[in-house]
């Protein structure tokens, strides 16, 4: 499993750049403070487990765990549900998706419900090295 996760890091990862960066150019003048304090929160916490994610590989090469696995599964959907639910609500309005925003917000909690448990099952992990 080191080769998926590794390869879903290097995927969010070279995202979250090209995401940072349409941003802070294209979309500089197009959201307000507010929506951009939410986008680039999306940025970071993806970032952020991207770090996860490599982690996961790194560790998945030295072991075989059930548990790891799981953890690299949750941040996978973590960064798809939080960060991507946050994406769209930033730009909800130039998209023409402001009657999505009942769904969306619902969905970010459950994103961050995925990066606590594949946290604490990253830790379970080390715990058993």
């Amino acid at each position: 499993m080191s080769s998926v996760f590794g390869i879903i890091a290097a995927v969010y990862g070279f995202l979250a750049v090209a995401l940072g960066a349409f941003g802070a150019h294209a979309l500089k003048e197009k959201l307000d403070v507010y929506q951009h304090s939410i986008y680039d929160k999306a940025v970071s916490y993806q970032f952020y487990h991207v770090a996860a994610l490599l982690a996961v590989a790194l560790l998945s090469s030295r072991i075989d765990s059930k548990l790891l696995n799981a953890s690299g599964w949750f941040f996978t959907a973590g960064v798809l549900l939080f960060s991507g639910s946050l994406y769209l609500l930033a730009t909800r309005s130039l998209l023409g998706l402001d009657s999505l925003t009942p769904i969306l917000g619902p969905v970010t909690p459950l994103g961050g419900l995925c990066f606590l448990a594949g946290w604490i099952l990253l830790a379970i992990s080390f715990s058993k090295l």
